[in-house]
């Protein structure tokens, strides 16, 4: 089991900056892949990044070049670096912890932090 709790969203002026946290508790941190993901209200969810064991990433158009993902497996801790925020970002932000080690999967989320740009 792996238990999840994001922090760090609030609300910012167009232009500003986040950084949420995702600290992970339960299990060996280091071998979960994590994401961000986000949910605007009446849209589906989806993944704005990703960071593999590897430490290699992957970021959805939309913020690539404004968001960075980032990993501190000492911390057990996910970091999503927000900058040059727009209006079309805000929504509830979450964190997932998969792992697939078949033909077991894990997959795992946090409650959700919201973040909302605004002026």
């Amino acid at each position: 089991q792996v238990q999840l709790v994001e922090s760090g969203g609030g609300l910012v002026q167009p232009g500003g900056s986040l950084r949420l946290s995702c600290a992970a508790s339960g299990s060996i941190f280091s071998t979960y892949t994590m994401g961000w993901y986000r949910q605007a209200p009446g849209q589906q969810r989806e993944l704005v990044a990703t960071i593999f064991t590897s430490g290699s990433t992957n970021y959805a158009d939309s913020v690539k070049g404004r968001f960075t993902i980032s990993r501190d497996n000492g911390k057990n801790t996910v970091y999503l670096q927000m900058n040059s925020l727009k209006p079309e970002d805000t929504a509830v932000y979450y964190c997932n912890a998969k792992r697939v080690r078949l033909p077991t999967v894990n997959d795992y989320w946090g409650q959700g932090t919201q973040v909302t740009v605004s002026s």
